[in-house]
This record gives structure tokens, sequence and C-alpha cells, in this order.
């Protein structure tokens, strides 16, 4: 009854457009490694980590303990006064970052971070028009929302931005999907090329791109997609943007940050997510010379406060010092192996794709590749009867989700694929009866 009271509530202040999971929603109220409790005291085992933002997972000491000391001396002061914390973890980002000579500058989520950088190359380069991906995702704000390239995330075709959106992040899909490699990352540049030519005037602000298109259902372009798209902006001026909210910190496995599978140094990247493992914390990096090139007067009053600043350098400490990327690497190998000898006698699953700890399961009717999100939805129902937390997305919403925190272990990504295997089960007999 708790849940259903607190439903009542939060529909009565909120809106509707707000969206909760489950046809009975559930109120998280704690954790404790990979696994969480809801206030009806039910546990599961959490593989979304709040949308990809509990990256080292949940309560862990080092993380905890720094918050609270840093609580306990000062929580608040803004960007008009000096803050150690976001000072050493700038310089902490800033050498890990693919970028040289970078400056970073803080915000409170990864919509900030992204409207941050598309301020910085328009102001570069006097140009309000942007390129992006089809099905990519990039905020909820007014001018994010205008660079999102799915339907179902833009609330308005109103835009500060002439946006023009290109071929390739979602292979699954698209009209190359039978090309090699080698043919499709050709097929996709060229589309660039005649993009730029006749959808545009010429100046382009920028590209912005997802490595690995996140609410777009984990959709992975070929490795060096990006890297030659990068070369065509290169030709004409035109600045690239890495949108590293979801795959930045290793959650890929391959590498630190996503474009790097893509042979190419962005010339700004935005973060956010996984840093403050569920603090408000986010930010973008740029070359030193771009990132001061904003002329007007400027502050942020939350970004990098003490309290989120501190929280995310234990955060990074953490998630260095134990190698969360490697960990990253080896169990999302063994839950796509795994994965994969799940689906293969299920219909419905139309792909499996991902990388590292990022892996989304996209549902089809059988016998073709219509979206199915009814059975995602009912999978994302079944799983939770059985105490398994997932995600859903995709350009249709027929896509699971599947991001545990990166510090899984073997003997939890186990009992994780054995929920999926029930879940898958109970779908297909659900068809079977009809």
């Amino acid at each position: 009854m708790i849940h259903a009271r607190l439903r009542e509530r939060h529909e009565a202040v909120m809106p509707s457009w707000q969206s909760l999971y489950y046809e009975q929603p559930i109120a998280l109220v704690r954790g404790e490694g990979r696994r969480v409790w809801d206030a009806e005291g039910h546990a599961y085992l959490d593989f979304f980590g709040g949308i990809l933002t509990t990256m080292t997972g949940h309560a862990v000491p080092e993380v905890v303990e720094a918050i609270q000391e840093q609580a306990a001396r000062m929580i608040h002061t803004s960007t008009l006064y000096l803050i150690e914390p976001a000072i050493e973890l700038a310089e902490r980002i800033a050498a890990l970052a693919p970028i040289p000579d970078a400056k970073v500058f803080f915000t409170t989520s990864g919509t900030e971070a992204n409207e941050a950088a598309l301020l910085l190359a328009c102001n570069a380069r006097r140009s309000n028009q942007i390129l992006a991906l089809r099905n990519s995702y990039h905020g909820r704000s007014f001018a994010t929302m205008g660079v999102t390239g799915n339907r179902g995330w833009s609330a308005s075709s109103l835009s500060p931005f002439n946006v023009s959106y290109v071929h390739g992040g979602y292979r699954y899909r698209s009209p190359f999907r039978d090309l090699d490699d080698a043919a499709y990352i050709s097929a996709c540049v060229d589309d660039l090329r005649d993009l730029i030519d006749t959808a545009t005037a010429g100046d382009v602000a920028c590209l912005i791109a997802e490595p690995v298109q996140g609410v777009g259902g984990f959709a992975v372009p070929p490795d060096g997609l990006l890297g030659a798209m990068k070369q065509v902006c290169e030709e004409h001026g035109i600045l690239f943007v890495t949108d590293e909210v979801q795959t930045g910190w290793g959650r890929t496995g391959e590498h630190f940050w996503g474009v790097q599978a893509h042979d190419t140094v962005p010339d700004i990247l935005t973060f956010a997510k996984g840093i403050g493992n569920g603090l408000s914390l986010a930010g973008v990096v740029a070359h030193a010379d771009l990132m001061d090139g904003v002329e007007a007067n400027s502050i942020s009053t939350f970004g990098g406060n003490p309290l989120a600043a501190a929280g995310g350098l234990a955060n990074l400490r953490y998630l260095l010092e134990h190698d969360l990327q490697s960990n990253a690497r080896k169990m999302g190998a063994h839950l796509r192996s795994g994965l994969a000898d799940l689906v293969a006698g299920h219909a419905a699953v139309g792909d499996l794709r991902g990388k590292g700890l990022m892996i989304g399961v996209e549902l089809v009717r059988p016998g073709g590749t219509e979206p199915d999100p009814t059975a995602a939805s009912a999978l994302l129902e079944a799983c939770r009867r059985r105490g398994l937390l997932i995600g859903k997305g995709g350009l249709y919403g027929n896509v699971l989700r599947i991001a545990p925190p990166l510090s899984l272990r073997l003997e939890e990504a186990d009992d994780g694929l054995a929920v999926l295997a029930e879940a898958l089960d109970e779908i297909d007999g659900r068809r079977d009866a009809r």
C-alpha cells in the first residue's frame, strides 16, 4: 500500500509526462553494492543503476565517507569562489580526457553539459547550424531536445538551431544495415557529405554524436565511423562533440571514453551520470582556446559545488584504483555471451548488441523486424517480479537496456541472466497461449 499511496500523491502534484516504470511504480529507499530495496521491503538486483548513474555501486564506503566529510564542512559556495575539490577533479578529468590542453566547466546534468557544448561550438563558429545523428538523445531542455533525433523525446519542432540528421548510429534499422563495416561507414560518410552540401548553408557549428546511443537503445555503430565523420567535418571547419554522458568512465570496457573506439580526437567532450554516482555532477571538456572563447560573463550556481565535487573525486578514485573499466569489459563479455545463448531460441529478439556494461536487447514481432514495445514492457515487469531491475528504451520503446554498476560481480551477472531467461520464457509462453 505504500507504493499505491505514493503514486496517488505523485500524480496529484507532478506532470503526467514525467514517466514512471511499471504498472505499479515502486520507490527505492536503500541500496548496497549492486542491490536495492523498495519502500515495501522487496530486494532487487540493480541492472540499470538509476539510468547508468550509479557507476561504482550503491553506498560505496569511500564515496559515502567523502560526501559526509564534505557535508559537515561546506555544502555550497557557487563558482564565484574557489572550490578546491572542483579544481582537483577538473585536473584529474583534464588529464584523462582525450583532448590536449583541456579545460573543464562543471554543470549539474548531461543536458546542461550538452547545452554548454553547443554554446561553445556555436560561439566559435558563429553559426546555429548543427549536425546530429538519427536516433540520438542529448537531453530534455529546449536546446538539447532540438538536436535529439528521436521523436519520442522531442516535444516540439521549435528549436534555436537549424539541425540536419545524419545516418549511422542505429545500424539495425538503417538502409545500409546489410553492408559490411567498411561499406557501412563509407555510405554514412557519403550521406554526411551530401547533407552538408544540400541541407546546410555551409558554416555548420558542430556535429554532436553519442559513441553508443543510450536512450536510443544502446545502438552501436561500427568502430571508426565517428572518426571518418570527423575527417569530413575538419574539411569544413566543423567542430566535433562527443556526448559521453552514458559511455564515459570505462563503461564500454574497451576504452575509457567511447569515442576512443573511433580513432579520433574530439573538439569537445561532455560527461555526466556516472562521475557523480548519484550526485548532480556533469560537465564539458574542450581545448583551452575553445573554452576560453566565450566572452560574456558566466557562473554556475550549482555546477561543481563542494559536495558534488568531493563525492565525484572519491568516486573517480575508486573507479581507477579498482580498475572497474577492466571489470566492465569482463562482465560485459560474460553477460553478452550468456544472453546470446538465451536469445538464440527466442524469435522475439531481433538484435542483441552493446559494449561492456551497455547491452541492448531489441524485441520484435516474430517473423520480421516490426518493433514490439508491448513485449519489452512485459519483460520489464517480469524481471521486476523476479527481483531484477533493467531499463527500456529505443526509438520505438522496444529495447531492453541492461547497464549494471561497473563493480558487478560474476555471481550477480549469473543471477541476472537466470532471471532474464525465466522472463523470456514467460513472454514466449504468453504468445503461445494466444
